[in-house]
């Protein structure tokens, strides 16, 4: 008896991912990231470093106990000799290994195998040997969202859960400089809240208009900031145009800030379900780019992220090589 697809299971095989595509092929023209991956010791997270391999991104050095890495490898029809294993006997050690492995200059980038996120950012954050900056360390989702013209980035929807005005301006910083080393211009940031009005009685108004003055003083760089705004009037130029505001960021944003962590993950996961998004993780702020992959992430997904790092190191390479005036 033959088998008919129904409209949604149509609907996702003919979904197309432009977006991710043309980030993969900018990653590629660039050097082959040198990553660190911590505890990758399951078929999830080796899948998505083999995967990034097979594509020329990524040089992986697998750091963790080197019999589960092995094995694992070895299902996968992978031959584990062909990779740097850097022996660490747990989780909790592979994470300050892979750490440490980037402090010395081993490695250009630090990915999530299958620890836990807080075991991988406890070493991250950790006052002596962590990769610490002067910069607040925030999360971005790059979405690929159906219908939508260029790529979003949500942040931060996975590490602050209530970020003060202080984190919200490194949490935008980072999110412009993102942007940028993904080649979008102009950057267009939204500050999200439920009104485009200034109201003292909802705190995250009151932010919004402090980050757009900020942005204006020079104190956030790189990009056009502009809130509140409603998500609606955001990133839709007819509910902006109904609402008759007036910006170059309303019904354009290309970077969406939101209030806090639950509005955050709450935006992202429902344009994930409800929207057919697929959502590309990184975590910005530390000396080196953070790929965070979930074992429920698609393949493009996974390369996504991969490839996002990529392009924050190349991006952070050549700033590093101007000279000083």
């Amino acid at each position: 008896m033959a088998v008919v697809a129904s409209p949604q299971t149509a609907s996702l095989a003919a979904r197309k991912h432009e977006k991710y595509d043309r980030l993969v092929a900018a990653a590629k023209s660039v050097p082959v990231l040198k990553v660190a991956v911590a505890y990758p010791c399951d078929a999830a997270s080796l899948t998505a470093v083999f995967e990034a391999v097979d594509l020329g991104l990524i040089k992986p050095i697998l750091v963790g106990p080197s019999d589960k890495i092995k094995a694992a490898a070895t299902a996968l029809g992978k031959d584990p000799s062909a990779f740097r294993i850097v022996e660490a006997a747990h989780s909790q050690a592979a994470a300050a290994a892979a750490v440490d492995l980037i402090r010395s200059g081993g490695a250009e980038a630090l990915m999530k195998g299958s620890l836990h996120t807080d075991e991988l950012m406890g070493a991250v954050v950790r006052r002596d040997g962590g990769l610490r900056t002067l910069r607040r360390i925030s999360h971005c989702f790059v979405m690929d969202v159906p219908g939508h013209e260029g790529p979003l980035i949500i942040t931060d929807a996975a590490v602050n859960i209530a970020p003060t005005l202080e984190d919200k301006v490194h949490i935008v910083q980072n999110a412009i400089d993102l942007a940028r080393a993904l080649h979008i211009d102009p950057v267009r940031v939204a500050v999200l809240s439920a009104m485009e009005m200034v109201n003292p009685k909802v705190p995250s108004t009151i932010e919004a208009a402090a980050l757009c003055k900020m942005a204006d003083r020079g104190q956030i760089t790189g990009g056009i900031v502009d809130g509140p705004l409603a998500l609606d009037n955001a990133i839709d130029i007819g509910a902006a145009r109904v609402k008759r505001i007036e910006s170059p960021v309303a019904g354009r944003a290309n970077v969406l800030v939101v209030p806090d962590l639950e509005a955050g993950n709450l935006l992202a996961k429902s344009l994930t379900f409800l929207a057919d998004a697929d959502a590309a993780g990184i975590v910005l702020g530390a000396r080196v780019p953070i790929i965070l992959t979930s074992r429920a992430d698609s393949t493009i997904t996974r390369l996504a992220s991969c490839a996002v790092a990529s392009l924050v190191a190349e991006a952070q390479r050549t700033q590093l090589a101007v000279p000083e005036v």
